[in-house]
């Protein structure tokens, strides 16, 4: 009798080879897992690791907002950050991940799309120098799959819908004015703005653990004060920022050719993300106005003494 084992042998390798060729089912993550839910959040935020970061970019228009007048269309604006997401552990909390970012906005003539340097109050009618936002580091807490109160980590409001997943994001700002006295606990001047981030994503990306990371897109809104250097003084009104935009797959050289050049020209350390182990204290365009206007005034004093030192 012929022997049937060559038959088998040839048959196990072609089945061995059509499971080969047939894609790999992808392992989604539970977002009701406080692990896979972390997993998701760092997914939605980082890039393909700590060392190579992402870049999220975003594109849209700045109005002023004043009693008694149509609101303003004052700036478009191009904004992007750079970030990277490092790996923290608590003995506690288990292991988590710390995000790391600087950003940079620019304000856009809404005619020619040109970077506005000199810039005159339609309200005060007075010619100001424009502070481009560049707040380096914008860090965010560590995040853990158990929560400072022992609570498991969640995604909060999380909503799928067919395809598609949508994150929103609410942060109500409300503390002391950098710029302010001692006693604005007695008149006021608190900084009061609240921040709005909608991310959507594609769920089979976003959920797909067998990738390292995924490409949301991004909606961002901001209702703020008069930015200081627009030199308002104690006028009543607000800033609106509307914007939309998404993590870029291909990085700072995705970016608008506006924002690369406006970068490398004037701005080259947001080319790239800040250190792994950056410990500085946030930055937000209140403080980095008040250290610029420091160091202006006291440039101005040293010039103000010609032959001190000498």
């Amino acid at each position: 009798m012929k022997s049937t084992k060559p038959f088998l042998v040839a048959a196990s390798l072609a089945a061995s080879a059509l499971a080969l060729s047939q894609p790999v089912s992808a392992q989604m993550l539970d977002p009701s897992d406080p692990e896979d839910a972390l997993e998701i959040s760092k997914r939605m935020q980082c890039g393909v690791s700590a060392d190579e970061p992402a870049v999220y970019h975003w594109s849209g228009n700045i109005y002023g907002r004043s009693p008694g007048q149509p609101d303003k269309l004052l700036f478009k604006g191009e904004g992007m950050n750079i970030r990277r997401c490092v790996e923290v552990t608590d003995p506690e909390r288990g292991t988590g991940w710390r995000l790391i970012s600087r950003e940079l906005m620019l304000m856009l003539d809404p005619a020619t799309g040109e970077v506005v340097n000199e810039w005159e109050n339609p309200y005060t009618g007075k010619t100001v120098s424009v502070m481009q936002i560049h707040n380096d580091p914008v860090n965010g807490r560590p995040n853990f799959p158990i929560g400072r109160r022992g609570e498991p980590f969640s995604l909060g409001t999380l909503r799928e819908a067919g395809p598609y997943v949508f994150m929103p994001f609410e942060v109500p700002l409300f503390y002391t004015n950098p710029l302010a006295g001692e006693y604005q606990q007695y008149v006021g001047g608190t900084y009061h703005a609240m921040e709005i981030f909608d991310f959507a994503a594609l769920k089979d990306e976003l959920f797909d653990s067998t990738s390292p990371t995924a490409y949301p897109m991004i909606s961002w809104v901001r209702i703020s004060g008069w930015a200081p250097w627009m030199e308002m003084g104690d006028r009543p009104g607000q800033m609106v920022f509307n914007a939309m935009g998404r993590k870029l797959p291909g990085g700072f050289e995705e970016l608008p050719d506006v924002l690369k050049t406006e970068i490398r020209a004037n701005y080259p350390i947001y080319e790239q993300a800040p250190p792994k182990d950056d410990a500085r204290p946030n930055e937000t365009t209140w403080t980095k106005f008040k250290l610029l206007t420091d160091r202006a005034r006291a440039a101005e004093g040293d010039a103000a003494k010609p032959g001190e030192g000498h």
